[in-house]
């Protein structure tokens, strides 16, 4: 497989072993406790009832990790097999045969499908190879690859899971990648086999906008993260873009379940929007389109920059065509196309583009019937990274600036104090609730009420605990037992700290109670938790999924106790909790788990054992301390010799306490603003408070006080009316007289400061049913004043402009440089947070030498209070290499926006100059080596490339070694085996990859000199070259080529020999190589090699001796064949100096320019002191001469060529026989009485 996924189906033995350890009910598809699409419902509201959920299960030691099981697809990225991970929410489907499965899709587009209860992976398959991130720009949000990052849903009508995947149009693991290459497919596939159905995968590339012709739809820049939508026979998935780059438009896809022909092709950026204006992505952290099942369709656009709304107020039934920063109403039509109905956009939505604060961060989520209050029959929420929390009407979202002065016309506006991600958390039991979960602060609680006809929902506590300080804490989820009150839970799935938390979904004096939390390593950002039978289940970056629940079989089976309604104070008479033993049980042990409201009595001594099928009994009974539904758990705790079993059974206890009298109540004790920016929000800002009689009776409130000093006073008296009551830089509405019983009444308090600063106000209520008090701050804040600067090499500090990179300066390879780049808030000392609500740092980018440490500094959510500053770490490592390579730029960007209006998007480049040490000589110009480096290249290839041994030795490095070939003229340099320095004039034949070159240079460990290649059985050689000598290039052929020349000599071409004698006259001993005979003739003028190494010299040349074709020398060196050395009675001619081009010796003439053709070899008649005697055949039997041996040539400091030396009564200079006699058995003899 082109992939490295080592996986297949399980044994069908292994599946019938696991058949026949589990009870199976055979039913049809579809089970109660499956979850088919996200958040369980298509409202989107995360609110689920049908799991099993029981908060005394959830809430106990026996609810805990059940399995975690690693998907065993990898993916190669840089060397590095990298494991899966999971952005797509897993589903949880029941099949035909009766077992729950989970389906599992990976950004490395594997498939996968698991046995629920066991994590037993059954089925996998690959669909395509997954689109890589470094073809991002630096868009590292999921990284390293995007396949199937969005949700998607399961039609159990048909067995079939549908869900979108990116990828590149050639499926070769080696193909083509770029964006261009990008390809988004739509695919249906079988829940049984995982087998593609009919008429899919659908490829969307190039798909034109029905609402914009001028817009069509590109693979490689848009990205698919919203949950898919199935309503009817059509399936629909929103598009946006990666990190709000390029010429994107957000897009609503839709096609027919069965055929996948495309019914709409809606683009966000519509009719009159040009095809290159970006925005309006439809991104919600990964939340789903939701529909009300009755024809509608909802969801929440992101920032763009058509902007066709700007301070004109427009009517949400008359949308414009670009919809940017907007909550969205479209109509679904019989044949699946959509028309936007209605439309809400925040007020200040040209100021939202400008931060980049999407109000598309969230999900607009449709709140259960509950949530309904006069003419407003349904509402809906959406957060945005502002920090706004919206409730809609989802009848009439409201429009633009249709408000009063200009502002939204929704049901409530909320300001959290930072950006959020995660769409709300959802209890429509007991009251009603929603959970807000803001980055880097708690998860807000509001209530809900309804007050003549006017909703409103008031914050009332918070979470123990802050979310995770980087993005990414999950969508709200809330479970309960069947819709029971009481057994509401919350959960929250974070990226840090413990990644699963459950809460009691009421809160107890204004703090949500956490009852269990885990740890998941690996937690991906913006999930959701999925449910299915009595377990939760929870996605990882790391490759794992991990599942948590608690064993589904109860060792006793006791009835719970309903108490009713009690008052306050009064106890009950006790009632029989019965429970029947479902094995032979030992029970050691009773206790009160919850609240103190409850008692428990007539039990037996423990430990007692109890058989199966007998009962046992325990009285329990109700004294309520406070008002409202409550519960407690008896835990028993048991042992038993059967398997399979918990150790412990819960038992739930329930009452509601009431007061006959009034009870007064006011919550939250704590109406508080933070960092609100005196004058940005025109006529200020609003919260409320919520004045309660919990109490049977009537609530009469005698009086109200107000201090601006504290809670005890002194009380002065406010301006204003009992309807509107101004007190300092507050306002508080219809402050109420009285309240009915069992109702509560909504105090809208509006804060506007005139000035900066802190405020404060202090309300005492006074009434029959008991005195509270509940404080009011605020703090009115200046914008901020953001400065952006990086440091300096030296340990300054430079200020960014944006037309100016941040430069690492230089960075030597195999060294790495850490600087900061320092936000910071300079704004007045009464200036808001600024808050970062962009961060895109340059983090994990394969390939890129410049970095962030991390994605925690100065991350989206960070906040940076007045006169502070926070600064984040960038680095440039340079990787290894060799000396005198050439310098390159490394370039990063980090694209950040800010709450401060003055700032805007900025994409801060980051420049890196990556350079080596240089080995002298150097360039006086650059100052850079003039031996640059070739690369590694094969050696023996065959016989040596560079011919020439320097020297070896244990002080070699690469400079010493360029020194050295330098001095003696040559073009290439090597280094090999740790300590061998060769030379030569001529390129080796063939390059390898630099990891073939591995070994140390044995004069400097930080050096390479040479290797023994990947296998170990290579020989390869580390070469530099003269770049004013050599063209540079490392693969063309490297010859034969004419030497140009050495020791002060240059090529002058091919020559004849003179008419009459030879073109010079001396001839010397050489090694067969150019410049072994240029260093022979070193005080002559001429120097010429011929017939492959014959070497002669000469300060003239004799007639007829004259240039001619350059194919006439092509004879190679004998001892270097990738240089020319002559050819039969011609030469390569070399002359010292630059003196003028050399002429005959004849008297007459020029020359003869048509010389004879060859003649043979002439045999001087002495060389040095060998005269030349006669030639001479071998012996019949033997050598004519008795005695050999073999020595290094005189020129074995240029080439260690082996010679045959013939020994007479003196030593022979050995001369090859078939250059001078042409036969094997002759040899030319020259007699001495020593060596020449």
């Amino acid at each position: 497989m082109r992939f490295s996924l080592r996986f297949s189906v399980r044994s069908f033995a292994a599946f019938l072993l696991y058949l026949s350890l589990i009870s199976i009910q055979w039913v049809n598809a579809l089970a109660n406790t499956d979850t088919i699409t996200w958040g369980g419902s298509n409202d989107r509201s995360g609110y689920q009832n049908n799991h099993n959920m029981d908060s005394a299960v959830v809430g106990s030691a026996q609810f805990g990790l059940l399995f975690r099981t690693k998907l065993p697809g990898t993916y190669p990225i840089n060397g590095q097999n990298v494991p899966e991970q999971i952005f797509s929410q897993p589903l949880v489907y029941t099949g035909s045969d009766g077992v729950q499965y989970l389906y599992i899709a990976t950004t490395q587009n594997n498939l996968y499908k698991i046995i629920a209860k066991t994590g037993i992976i059954v089925a996998s398959r690959n669909i395509h190879r997954p689109f890589l991130v470094s073809d991002l720009n630096g868009c590292v949000d999921i990284n390293p690859t995007v396949g199937v990052t969005a949700t998607g849903v399961i039609d159990p009508d048909t067995d079939t899971w549908y869900f979108t995947s990116k990828t590149y149009i050639d499926q070769n693991l080696n193909g083509p990648t770029g964006r261009p290459n990008g390809r988004y497919y739509i695919h249906a596939v079988s829940t049984v086999d995982l087998s593609e159905r009919p008429n899919f995968p659908v490829n969307l590339e190039g798909m034109v906008a029905r609402n914009n012709p001028e817009r069509s739809f590109n693979g490689g820049i848009h990205h698919q993260r919203p949950a898919l939508l199935h309503t009817g026979n059509f399936i629909y998935a929103g598009f946006a873009s990666h990190c709000v780059q390029w010429n994107f438009t957000g897009w609503i896809v839709g096609w027919d379940k069965g055929t996948g022909q495309l019914v709409e092709r809606f683009a966000t950026e519509g009719a009159g929007v040009g095809p290159d204006i970006p925005g309006a992505g439809v991104w919600m952290s990964g939340g789903g389109l939701a529909t009300d099942g009755k024809g509608s369709m909802f969801f929440a656009t992101g920032n763009g920059y058509a902007s066709q709304l700007d301070g004109i107020p427009v009517n949400g039934r008359n949308p414009p065509t670009s919809l940017e920063e907007a909550a969205v109403h479209m109509a679904i039509n019989e044949d699946g196309s959509l028309t936007v109905v209605d439309f809400f956009m925040p007020w200040e939505k040209t100021q939202l583009d400008g931060a980049d604060k999407d109000l598309g961060t969230s999900p607009l989520e449709l709140l259960p019937s509950q949530f309904s209050c006069g003419d407003i029959k349904r509402m809906g929420v959406v957060t945005g990274k502002s920090g706004k929390t919206y409730w809609l009407n989802l009848d009439n979202l409201g429009g633009y600036q249709n408000g009063p002065n200009k502002l939204d016309n929704v049901i409530q506006v909320y300001q959290n104090e930072n950006s959020v991600y995660a769409g709300a958390g959802v209890y429509p039991l007991e009251g009603g609730y929603i959970y807000i979960n803001v980055i880097q602060y708690k998860t807000h609680v509001f209530k809900f009420s309804c007050n003549n006809g006017v909703p409103y929902f008031n914050k009332v506590a918070d979470s123990p605990e802050k979310n995770a300080y980087i993005l990414g804490v999950g969508h709200g989820t809330v479970t309960s037992l069947n819709d029971q009150p009481g057994t509401g839970l919350v959960w929250t799935s974070d990226v840090e700290g413990s990644n699963l938390r459950i809460y009691n979904a009421i809160p107890n004096n204004g703090i949500l109670q956490e009852i269990n939390s885990f740890v998941t390593p690996g937690t991906t950002k913006f999930t959701r938790p999925v449910f299915g039978d009595g377990i939760v289940y929870q996605g990882t970056t790391q490759g794992y999924i991990y599942a948590y629940g608690a064993p589904v079989n109860l060792p006793l089976n006791c009835t719970g106790v309903q108490f009713g309604t009690v008052n306050l104070n009064a106890t009950t008479a006790p009632m029989t909790v019965q429970c029947l033993a479902n094995t032979a049980v030992t029970i050691t042990g009773a206790g009160l788990s919850g609240n103190p409201n409850f008692a428990i009595n007539s039990l037996p001594n423990f430990p007692i054992t109890v058989a199966q099928g007998q009962q046992f009994s325990f009285q329990a009974t109700f004294s309520p301390q406070i008002v409202g539904p409550l519960s407690s758990s008896v835990i028993l705790n048991t042992t038993q010799q059967a398997a399979g079993f918990s150790i412990n059974t819960p038992v739930q206890l329930k009452g509601t306490g009431q007061s006959q009298a009034p009870l007064l109540m006011i919550t939250p004790n704590t109406v508080s603003w933070n960092g609100v920016i005196t004058g940005q929000e025109a006529g200020g800002v609003n919260q409320s408070v919520i004045i309660s009689n919990v109490g049977n009776a009537p609530l009469s409130i005698t009086k109200i006080l107000y201090s601006v000093v504290g809670e005890t006073g002194p009380w002065i008296t406010p301006n204003g009316t009992q309807t509107v009551t101004g007190v300092s830089a507050f306002t508080f509405y219809n402050m109420p007289l009285s309240v009915g019983p069992n109702s509560a009444i909504t105090v809208p308090i509006n804060f506007n400061p005139p000035s900066s600063g802190n405020y404060g106000v202090y309300v005492q209520v006074v009434s029959n049913g008991g005195t509270k008090v509940f404080d009011v701050l605020a703090t009115g804040s200046d914008e901020p004043r953001a400065v952006v600067e990086f440091q300096t090499p030296g340990g300054g500090w430079i200020r960014y402009d944006n037309t100016t990179a941040f430069s690492f300066g230089n960075v030597t390879e195999n060294t790495s440089r850490y600087l900061k780049m320092r936000l910071t808030n300079n704004g007045s000392p009464n200036a808001a947070a600024l808050s970062v609500t962009v961060s895109k740092p340059p983090f994990g980018i394969p390939g890129s030498i410049i970095g962030a440490s991390n994605q925690v500094d100065l991350a989206e959510g960070t906040l940076v209070y007045a006169g502070q500053n926070l600064t984040a770490t960038l680095f440039c490592s340079v990787p290894k290499s060799q000396i005198n390579v050439d310098p390159y730029v490394g370039t990063a960007q980090w694209t950040m926006n800010l709450n401060d209006p003055m700032f805007g998007k900025q994409h801060i480049q980051f420049l890196c100059n990556a350079v080596s040490e240089q080995g002298p000589p150097l360039n006086p110009v650059t100052q850079q080596g003039i031996y640059r480096y070739a690369g590694c290249y094969t050696e023996n290839n065959p016989g040596r490339q560079l011919q020439a041994a320097i020297y070896s030795g244990p002080l070699n490095t690469n400079e010493q070694c360029i020194a050295q070939c330098s001095a003696a003229g040559y073009i290439f340099a090597g280094t090999q085996y740790n300590q061998e320095c060769w030379c030569g004039y001529n390129r080796p034949k063939t390059v390898n990859d630099d990891a073939n070159c591995n070994f140390a240079c044995s004069g400097n460990e930080n050096e390479i000199c040479g290797g023994n290649g990947i296998t170990g059985s290579g020989s390869f050689i580390s070469l530099f070259g003269d770049i004013t000598r050599w063209n540079g290039n490392a693969t063309d052929s490297p010859g034969p080529y004419v030497n140009p020349g050495a020791l002060g000599f240059r090529s002058l071409g091919c020559y004849t020999e003179g008419s009459q004698s030879r073109a010079l006259n001396v001839q010397v001993n050489a090694n067969n190589t150019v410049t072994g005979c240029l260093a022979a003739c070193q005080g002559y003028l001429y120097s010429g090699v011929e017939y492959g190494g014959q070497c002669f010299c000469g300060n003239s040349l004799s007639a007829g001796a004259v240039s001619t074709a350059a194919s006439d020398c092509s004879m190679t060196c004998n001892n270097n064949q990738t240089e020319f050395c002559g050819g039969p009675s011609r030469l390569n001619m070399y002359m010292y100096g630059n003196g003028s081009l050399p002429t005959s010796t004849a008297t007459s003439g020029t020359g003869n320019q048509n010389p004879p053709g060859p003649t043979g070899l002439a045999i001087p008649s002495t060389i040095g002191n060998f005269s030349y005697v006669s030639c001479y055949t071998e012996a019949t039997a033997g050598r004519a001469l008795s005695g050999y041996t073999t020595v290094i040539s005189a020129w074995s400091t240029v080439g260690n060529v082996i010679v045959e030396i013939l020994l007479v009564p003196a030593v022979l200079q050995q001369l090859t026989a078939d250059a001078i006699c042409h036969a094997l058995a002759i040899r030319a003899l020259y007699v001495a009485d020593r060596m020449g």
